[in-house]
């Protein structure tokens, strides 16, 4: 017989980053109602907020002339052109939530930003990571986080995919490799239990 996992625990070194959930995503198709992703975010942040770690939204954008796009050299290309401005706006509830906003030109959000940077300056080794796309912006993100010895917490009902079977892949073989799957109310309880403890952060 199985033993039960643990409960989820979090410490102060701990950040929550949401990937994507800006206008132009959240209007896209998706397995899962990107309104419950993204009032499933905004419950985090505001849990995060209120005990004082830090929260970092990433948006992907790019200049007008489209010139720092991906390369469309591909079978399956995205787009050629850059998306009107608006695409890129994030909801007004999550944006008030946001200590750090980082604009990433690729896939994963540490490929040429200053994430990495942002984040070990507030002393953070472990980040609870949720958003849009599962397979695409946050797992490459995950897999880089991974690799920088990060510790990764998914919020699997905070994340969505355009695809139902690329979510269920990335949840079922890939992020218990790389990480521990939890739930947004396990992750807010885990939260509420730093009240307990001294605040150190500024």
């Amino acid at each position: 017989m199985t033993s039960p996992a643990p409960a989820l625990t979090l410490d102060r070194a701990t950040a929550l980053v949401l990937i994507d959930l800006q206008q132009g995503i959240l209007a896209l198709p998706t397995a899962t109602p990107s309104s419950r992703v993204l009032e499933n975010g905004i419950a985090l942040a505001e849990a995060f907020r209120a005990r004082r770690l830090p929260v970092v939204l990433v948006k992907v954008a790019w200049s007008p002339d489209g010139g720092d796009l991906p390369s469309v050299n591909v079978d399956r290309p995205g787009p050629a052109s850059a998306p009107p401005a608006a695409f890129s706006e994030l909801p007004e509830r999550l944006a008030a939530l946001a200590d750090v906003v980082v604009t990433k030109r690729h896939w994963g959000a540490f490929t040429g930003t200053e994430l990495d940077l942002q984040l070990r300056r507030r002393g953070v080794r472990r980040i609870v990571l949720g958003g849009i796309s599962t397979s695409i912006g946050v797992e490459s993100t995950a897999r880089t986080a991974w690799e920088h010895s990060y510790e990764l917490v998914f919020a699997e009902d905070a994340t969505t995919d355009m695809d139902a079977d690329s979510h269920a892949h990335s949840f079922g073989k890939i992020f218990p490799r790389i990480g521990k799957v939890s739930a947004t109310d396990e992750i807010i309880t885990a939260a509420k239990a730093l009240d307990e403890g001294p605040v150190t952060r500024d």
